[in-house]
């Protein structure tokens, strides 16, 4: 297998550590996480000044000279596939796209092929570095299946470590859209009494639950109260439609981003996402309220009805802040857009 050799120095005043001043002095364009580094460490690719280095926690001087031998990447058993993308970004160290509904993210055993990792290992091509010693893109967060939307995914090992480490500390922007069933009303008694349902200022909403694995149906998450992992969503209404209110547009931010956490919430709150078919929101809509054409378009939608439109990070390697923004897709901007002419139209809030 081909190695490259990477030789450089300990800077002055380096920390009392041997991973911490590698993750510090190596060189940036090498793409080195501290992860990879503390593999390489382990598996005794690290030479300073002539000796192999295996203890991450040993001390270095200042002038060392250190050698790390670093296998190539080797390819991904994962095939690549050449599927059509909707690339919003792409540079030496990430790519931003957004993925249509109805595409995997990540090869499962139900679903081997024609992923969005298959796809962006045909289009990188040689441009991915490696992530874990494998040319394969660095997925740091995933979006169902039937979710549209905004998704970033590393090309470096290095850009991989940086983007997991901000969406562990839920610095990440993330902003969905969903049309809901009803309409979420921070004044609702009903709703306030629900546990776990709180407001903030300016009308927005808060739901703080735990979210595990359902006892009974392993398809599905539920809300927890004692263990599962502590998860956050905020949401505004955006538009109301119906005369009273039988549906909504909501923008939904998220603190934390457990698996299928919008939906659970949402459901949670009484206020399924409609075409939801795990969650409740194939419920019938009011054709009073609504109208027949809006009634049938909330009946008939074949999906959940949510799009993850901001996705907002500082990039890993440059500093920079990025923020990017996806318009609905054509079946959710068609729901709505017929919403909009229900029973006397929308109320928007200002």
């Amino acid at each position: 297998m081909a190695a490259r050799i990477l030789r450089f120095r300990i800077a002055p005043d380096p920390p009392q550590r041997l991973d911490k001043a590698l993750a510090r002095d190596a060189p940036a364009e090498a793409s080195l996480s501290r992860t990879r580094l503390a593999r390489l460490l382990s598996e005794g690719a690290v030479r300073v000044d002539g000796a192999t280095a295996r203890d991450p926690k040993a001390a270095v001087n200042a002038g060392a000279e250190v050698e790390i031998t670093v296998e190539d990447a080797v390819e991904s058993p994962i095939g690549a596939e050449a599927i059509p993308l909707d690339v919003v970004h792409e540079d030496a160290d990430l790519i931003v796209v957004n993925k249509p509904a109805g595409m995997v993210v990540h090869p499962a055993p139900g679903s081997p092929a024609g992923t969005l990792v298959n796809a962006l290992i045909a289009h990188c091509g040689d441009s991915l570095s490696g992530v874990g010693g494998e040319r394969r893109p660095g997925v740091v967060h995933r979006i169902d299946k039937e979710t549209s939307g905004l998704l970033v995914a590393a090309k470096s090992d290095r850009a991989h470590h940086g983007l997991a480490a901000q969406f562990a500390a839920h610095d990440v922007e993330r902003v969905y859209a969903a049309v809901v069933h009803g309409c979420p009303d921070a004044g609702d008694p009903r709703l306030l009494g629900t546990r776990g349902v709180g407001t903030e200022p300016g009308g927005v909403i808060r739901i703080a639950t735990g979210i595990g694995r359902h006892r009974t149906d392993r398809q599905r998450q539920a809300v927890l109260f004692h263990g599962g992992r502590h998860a956050v969503t905020r949401l505004r209404v955006a538009e109301r439609f119906g005369r009273p209110p039988a549906a909504a547009l909501v923008r939904c931010w998220l603190e934390t981003g457990r698996t299928h956490q919008i939906r659970v919430h949402m459901a949670h709150a009484g206020h399924g996402l409609v075409g939801d078919p795990l969650y409740g929101g194939r419920r019938a809509p009011s054709v009073k309220a609504l109208g027949a054409a809006a009634a049938e378009a909330v009946r008939t939608f074949r999906r959940q009805a949510l799009h993850a439109g901001v996705l907002g990070f500082v990039h890993p390697v440059t500093g920079a802040r990025l923020r990017f923004e996806a318009p609905l897709p054509s079946d959710m901007a068609r729901l709505v857009e017929i919403l909009r002419g229900a029973a006397d139209g929308p109320d928007t809030d200002p």
